[in-house]
């Protein structure tokens, strides 16, 4: 099929491999455009545009698609079908009718749950056991259009989002090829109006640890935060983020470091830290961390 594809970040990057290995035309691909980036600020590429550059693919990024132009630009382009996931503009009805056979987009939950901007963050954090990929025929709403494939995955007891990121990656860009393919046999299915929930942007004021909370609460946060924007806790008037954790057995002050596995107490129950990072230096497992900055028994963060 002649496909136009629309993502931006890593997230999208196997999906556009896929299509491509797949043997669809991708007759061009819509991405964000540069921003400033690392210490420089100097103007970076999104993944998906480096790699659509890496595969010889015409890349176009522009800053809005809410004019004539844009539309009418997008509308020559002629093709059977628009692929979206993880494009981050709003698509106006006139480009989601362009295509002979709309626009799909690949979102990362199982709809109605978990409509909108993070949806594997959101998952975690609410102690979701399972979630997926759906393929949407988009409409105007926000993820409202009906589904038509979905496919089910189980979220671990250890599972962060990053972890939990990848896996709905591959399993998009595998679906989708399964959705172009049986285009035309696939039967709609309406969302329901009950249960719907919607997965809010991470705020990074919630990324600090209260470490009050149940052990449970704070596991599920710091999975959820991890690898961005990271959970943290303080010690001695450093920062450190958190990046992997499990539920442990233990009581204690909130806050305190019971034993030298790094388990810390919480306001009910306890978790162990399984990764952490410093400022300024990078991602350690727990025995490697405290070699270079020990939290010994007692300590309380």
């Amino acid at each position: 099929m002649r496909v136009v594809f629309m993502g931006t970040p890593d997230f999208s990057v196997p999906v556009l491999d896929a299509l491509v290995q797949a043997g669809h035309d991708i007759a061009a691909v819509y991405c964000q455009p540069p921003r400033p980036a690392g210490r420089g600020k100097k103007e970076t590429p999104t993944p998906v545009h480096q790699r659509a550059t890496e595969l010889g693919l015409p890349v176009r990024h522009p800053s809005s698609l809410k004019g004539a132009e844009a539309q009418a630009d997008f509308a020559a382009l002629n093709a059977d079908v628009a692929v979206v996931v993880a494009y981050g503009l709003i698509l106006p009805q006139a480009v989601l009718d362009a295509p002979k056979h709309g626009c799909l987009n690949i979102h990362a939950s199982l709809l109605p749950r978990w409509r909108g901007a993070a949806p594997i963050h959101r998952a975690i954090m609410a102690g979701d056991t399972e979630t997926g990929i759906c393929i949407m025929q988009m409409e105007a709403g926000l993820d409202t259009g009906p589904v038509l494939l979905r496919e089910v995955t189980p979220i671990g007891p250890q599972d962060t989002t990053g972890q939990l990121h990848d896996r709905l990656s591959r399993m998009g860009a595998r679906l989708i090829v399964q959705a172009l393919d049986r285009l035309g046999d696939l039967t709609p299915e309406q969302q329901p109006a009950e249960d719907v929930t919607y997965a809010t942007k991470i705020d990074k004021a919630e990324a600090a640890v209260d470490w009050t909370r149940p052990a449970t609460k704070v596991d599920r946060q710091i999975r959820a935060l991890s690898p961005f924007p990271g959970a943290w806790t303080q010690y001695d008037g450093q920062r450190i983020k958190l990046l992997a954790s499990r539920l442990a057995d233990g009581e204690g002050a909130p806050g305190t470091v019971l034993d030298d596995a790094l388990t810390v107490a919480c306001g009910t129950g306890a978790v162990q830290l399984l990764r952490l990072q410093r400022a300024g230096r990078g991602a350690q497992d727990a025995s490697e961390f405290m070699r270079g900055m020990p939290l010994p028994k007692g300590t309380v963060l």
